[in-house]
C-alpha cells in the first residue's frame, strides 16, 4: 500500500510510528471487550493523553502537539485502526477544542485548551437536537441574557462524550429573528447546575464511545461565550470541515485494519489444499478493496493539504468524508465475505468494524448532506 511518510517531517513520522505501536499494543487488545461491555473508554483516553494525542489538533501555543494536517490525518487513522470507540471519543473532544480554538477569545482559550490538550479535561460538542440535525438553523435551544450571564434552555441529542465531559461547547439561538446569524456558542462546564445528562443511546457500533441526551436549564457567565454573538454558525461550520476530514481518517484507519485482516486470512486459510488467496475471485475482491482504500486515502490527504495551506477546504472535506465513509463500509463488508462464516462471528473483528463504520455515513453530516455541499460548490 502507498506510504505517505514523504508528506510529513521526520519528527511527525516518529510520532506516528509510536502511535501505531500504541494502537496495536494498547488499544486493539481492549477493543472487543469494550464493544462487548459497552463501557466508556476512560482508560484508553487516559493512555492516549500520555502520547500527546489529546491535543494533536491544537497548536503548541495552546498546549498542543502542533503537527501538520497530514500527520493529524494519519494519527487519527492509527487510533481508529486500534479501536473505533476510542477514536470516536477522541475526535468528539477535537470538535469541542476546535470550537474554542476557532471561535473563542484568548482568555477562554487559555482557561480550557492547555488542560484539554493534556487530557486533564474532556470536551463535548453539542450542536444536534431532536428536531435539528442536518440543518442547525432549526435548533430550539435558546440562550437569553440574565443578569451578567446567559440562561441556556433546551435539549441536545446524540452528543458524544456529553455525560462525562468536563466542558461542553453548546450552540444556541441568541437571536431568533436572525436565522443562521442568530446562533452563538457557550462553554458549559460539568459542574454547572441545571446541566442534566439523560440516557446513553444504545448504539449499533462504537459502543464504548457513548452518546447522550443533554438537558439544559443553566446560567453561564458571559466569559463562557465562544466569540461574538451570532458567530456560532460560522464557527460550527469551520469545526465540521475539520471533523469531516477526521471522519475520513477514522474510516481509512478501520478500512486498513479490515484489509490487513483479509490479506492475512487469504494467505493462511487453506481450502482444497491451497491458500484461499490463490483463487482469482478472492484476488479481485482484495484488489478492489485496496483500490478503494487508496482513493479514500488520497482524497483525505488532499483535504488535509488544503487545510494545512489555510485554504477553504469545505468541498474537499465533504468529498473525503463522503467517499471514505462509503468505501470503508464496502471494504468491511467484503472482508466479512472473504472470511465467510467466521467473519460473521464475534471471534473475529470484522463484524465490529462493519458496525463501527456504519455511523460514519451519518454523523458530521450525512452522505446526502455531503453531496449537497459538493454539488453546491459546482453550481455556485
Amino acid at each position: 500500500m502507498p506510504d505517505f511518510a514523504h508528506l510529513m517531517t521526520p519528527e511527525e513520522n516518529a510520532f506516528l510510528d509510536m502511535l501505531t505501536r500504541f494502537a496495536a499494543e494498547e488499544l486493539a487488545p481492549r477493543a472487543a471487550g469494550t464493544d462487548e461491555s459497552g463501557a466508556f473508554v476512560h482508560a484508553q483516553l487516559a493512555a492516549l493523553a500520555e502520547t500527546g494525542m489529546m491535543g494533536a489538533n491544537l497548536p503548541e501555543e495552546w498546549g498542543g502537539a502542533d503537527i501538520s494536517a497530514h500527520a493529524l490525518f494519519e494519527a487519527v487513522a492509527a487510533v481508529a485502526g486500534g479501536c473505533g470507540s476510542t477514536v470516536s471519543a477522541l475526535t468528539a473532544h477535537y470538535l469541542a477544542t476546535d470550537s474554542i480554538l476557532i471561535g473563542a477569545d484568548d482568555a477562554l482559550r487559555a482557561r480550557i485548551l492547555p488542560a484539554a490538550a493534556e487530557g486533564r479535561m474532556l470536551g463535548a460538542f453539542a450542536l444536534t437536537e431532536p428536531n435539528a440535525g442536518s440543518d442547525p438553523a432549526d435548533m430550539r435551544t435558546r440562550a437569553v441574557r440574565e443578569g451578567d450571564g446567559w440562561r441556556i434552555k433546551g435539549r441536545k441529542c446524540f452528543i458524544s462524550n456529553g455525560g462525562v465531559a468536563d466542558f461542553i461547547v453548546v450552540y444556541c439561538v441568541t437571536d431568533p429573528e436572525a436565522a443562521h446569524r442568530g446562533i452563538s456558542a457557550f462553554v458549559v462546564e460539568k459542574s454547572t447546575p441545571g446541566l442534566v445528562p439523560g440516557r446513553v443511546e444504545q448504539t449499533t457500533g462504537l459502543r464504548g464511545g457513548h452518546v447522550w441526551e443533554l438537558d439544559f436549564d443553566c446560567l453561564v457567565p458571559d466569559g463562557n461565550r465562544v466569540g461574538p454573538l451570532g458567530s456560532g454558525f460560522r464557527t460550527a461550520m469551520k469545526v465540521l470541515d475539520n471533523g469531516r476530514v477526521e471522519v475520513a481518517a477514522m474510516a481509512v484507519g478501520i478500512a486498513r485494519a479490515a484489509l490487513a485482516a483479509s490479506v492475512a486470512w487469504a494467505k493462511s486459510r487453506i481450502i482444497g489444499g491451497e491458500a484461499l488467496g490463490r483463487r482469482q475471485g478472492i484476488q479481485w475482491m482484495l484488489a478492489d478493496m485496496a483500490t478503494e482504500l487508496n482513493a479514500a486515502e488520497l482524497l483525505g490527504h488532499e483535504a488535509a493539504r488544503q487545510r494545512h495551506a489555510g485554504q477553504r477546504f469545505t468541498a474537499a472535506a465533504s468529498r473525503a468524508k463522503l467517499f471514505a465513509s462509503e468505501a470503508a463500509g464496502r471494504i468491511a463488508d467484503t472482508a466479512i465475505q472473504i472470511h465467510g462464516g467466521y467473519g460473521y462471528t464475534r471471534d473475529f473483528p470484522l463484524e465490529r468494524y462493519a458496525r463501527d463504520l456504519r455511523i460514519m455515513r451519518i454523523y458530521e453530516g450525512s452522505s446526502e448532506i455531503q453531496r449537497n455541499i459538493i454539488a453546491g460548490q459546482l453550481l455556485s
